[in-house]
Formats: C-alpha cells, sequence, structure tokens
C-alpha cells in the first residue's frame, strides 16, 4: 500500500491521508504490545500523525504512546504527534482544567513529558471554553509556539464562528493562528465539516484532523440494537454513545451502504473511510484500532477513494439522505 498526503490545510506540512489515535484504546482498551503493534504497523505503511490527548485515559495514553516513541527510535523529523488540552489529566480543580493561560501552559509541559518528546506537532484546545477569553488562549498558544513547545496549534468541536474570532485576534495582532481543526465527521456527521465550515476552508485555510469515519463502530456493520458485547458501544461509561449513534433508521442506512460496497468488493469499513478521503477539505481520517487485522484492513482506504467514482458517491449519497 502507498500512503499519500495532504497539506494540513493551507499550512506547510503534510500529514498522512490516514492517522492512528489512541483515544479509548491506549492504556485502557489494549494492553500496551498491541499498541507497539498498532504504532509500528502504521509508521510501516507511511503514517506519520499520531494523535493523542491529556484526557485519554487519564495521561495513560500518553505515556504509553511516548514509551513507544522512544522505543522504537524513529527519527523524530518523519512523524508527528499531538495532544489536546482543555479536559485536564484527571484532577478536577479550577485551575486543572480550561483554556485559561495557567493549565494551558502546565498541561503542555505535562504532555511534553508524558509523551517523552522536546515539542508537541499539533497541540489542540479540546473543546472551547466558555468562561476563558478567546484572546487569552490565543496569546497563550503563540507564547508556546515561540518557545518552540508546538509547532502547530488548532481547535476541536470549537464553531465556525468561535475559529474565525481566534482568526480575528490572531490578525489584530499579529499573532500564530489556529491552522486546524478536530470535528468528528462520518456519513451520519456532516452538517459541521461540510456546511458550517464551508466558508474557513477558502478563508483562514482551514485542515481538519477529522475523528470517528465509522461513527463509533456503527459504520464497520457489526452492530445490532443488542450490541456486540465486545465493542466499545459495551465499554463503561458509554451508554450515551450507544444511544446517540445506534437506531434503526441507521441500521437501515448501513445495510445499504454495505450492499455498495459488497458491489465494489470492499468491506464496510473501508468504503466508509475512503467516503471520508473523498471530501478535499479532510487533512487526515484518524483510525481506532483495537487489533493489527483491523488496522491493516483500514489502511486499504487510501486505495479504495479511487473506487468510488462519482456515481458510486451519488449512490451512497442517495442513500443517505433517504433515511437523514
Amino acid at each position: 500500500m502507498n500512503m499519500r498526503y495532504r497539506r494540513l490545510g493551507t499550512s506547510g506540512l503534510k500529514v498522512s491521508e490516514l492517522s492512528l489515535g489512541s483515544w479509548l484504546t491506549f492504556g485502557k482498551q489494549i494492553d500496551d504490545g498491541t499498541a507497539e503493534a498498532l504504532m509500528k504497523m502504521a509508521y510501516d505503511n507511511g503514517i506519520n500523525f499520531f494523535d493523542n490527548a491529556e484526557i485519554y485515559s487519564r495521561g495513560e495514553s500518553e505515556r504509553v504512546m511516548g514509551r513507544i516513541l522512544k522505543k522504537m527510535e524513529w527519527p523524530r523529523d518523519t512523524w508527528t504527534v499531538s495532544s489536546k488540552v482543555f479536559f485536564g489529566a484527571g484532577g478536577k480543580l479550577p485551575t486543572q482544567v480550561g483554556l485559561h493561560r495557567k493549565h494551558v501552559v502546565e498541561a503542555c509541559n505535562a504532555a511534553l513529558t508524558r509523551l517523552e518528546v522536546e515539542y508537541l506537532d499539533l497541540y489542540f484546545c479540546h473543546r472551547p471554553d466558555p468562561e476563558t477569553p478567546i484572546a487569552e488562549t490565543v496569546w497563550t498558544m503563540h507564547q508556546l509556539v515561540m518557545q518552540g513547545k508546538v509547532m502547530y496549534w488548532g481547535t476541536s468541536e470549537w464553531s465556525a464562528d468561535e475559529i474565525k474570532q481566534a482568526h480575528a485576534i490572531a490578525e489584530q495582532h499579529h499573532l500564530i493562528a489556529p491552522a486546524m481543526e478536530q470535528p468528528q465527521y462520518n456519513m451520519f456527521h456532516r452538517e459541521k465539516v461540510e456546511k458550517e465550515f464551508a466558508h474557513l476552508y477558502g478563508t483562514v485555510g482551514l485542515g481538519t484532523t477529522i475523528w470517528s469515519p465509522l461513527a463509533s463502530g456503527v459504520l464497520s456493520g457489526k452492530h445490532t440494537l443488542d450490541g456486540d458485547a465486545s465493542s466499545r458501544m459495551r465499554m463503561a461509561g458509554l451508554d450515551w454513545l450507544r444511544e446517540r449513534e445506534l437506531n434503526e433508521a441507521r441500521l437501515k442506512t448501513v445495510k445499504q451502504v454495505k450492499e455498495v460496497a459488497d458491489g465494489l468488493g470492499l468491506s464496510l469499513p473501508v468504503v466508509a473511510i475512503a467516503w471520508c478521503l473523498k471530501n478535499s477539505c479532510v487533512s487526515t481520517v484518524i483510525l481506532g484500532a483495537s487489533k493489527t487485522a483491523q488496522l491493516e484492513e483500514n489502511l486499504k482506504a487510501v486505495e479504495a477513494q479511487d473506487a468510488l467514482t462519482p456515481d458510486v458517491m451519488a449512490r451512497i449519497d442517495k442513500i443517505l439522505t433517504t433515511h437523514a
């Protein structure tokens, strides 16, 4: 398989079309040996972006990834790693969460320690913080970039208006503006990436590192309303995810999209991921995997996007809009 690369928005950084994330897996659902095997397979197949966050497994996800990166000894100029700030790494005190200067700086330093790196390639504001002025966050991120602790900063699950505000402040004060946003994007969650952000790609050059291309596993095709007991849908504390993502209409859609995938000789997950890649405003699709066989299969999406012709995309769109 030949990995392909895209610019992160209008920045000069090129990221692999597929990347590997660690939410719900590293330090939680899988053991460290599996995490290492997944990262090695990803890297060997051209993936150059590994996504993480302070809140994932209360910091343990970053520790696991950091140990693996150190052990592998891949040249530092061949891969990029991220962290995200907002929720904290477990502490709930006012100074331990949010996007105020104190937490953003301390969280960055803590992420550097856990990941065992000298700088973060990408650093995301994991959610908007209504209690901190956007200007304070923009200035803080700018300073972290100037200090060499962060290469690019961005947002995750911010609104278009909030992103525009951040850019206006950066422009006014000649500061480093956010380069990317990390929104959810898949066949069931299209509004933000396709409509709300539509004017941002050309104006502020927004890059997107999209998550949940399989809609939390619904587009893997293995779920029923009774559920697969082994899936993340059944993990403790994720009842909200199951209730939000799994319903009769969605399962009907999944069945019909699977018929299209079968006709192409491709698996449903591969088609669902390739469908995300057909959107040129997507910089990279973050994959989550708990087994190497799963990652190996999903990596086929890079080449599978060539099979998603305009006719196939129109057929899929008709299915999606029928049950929307």
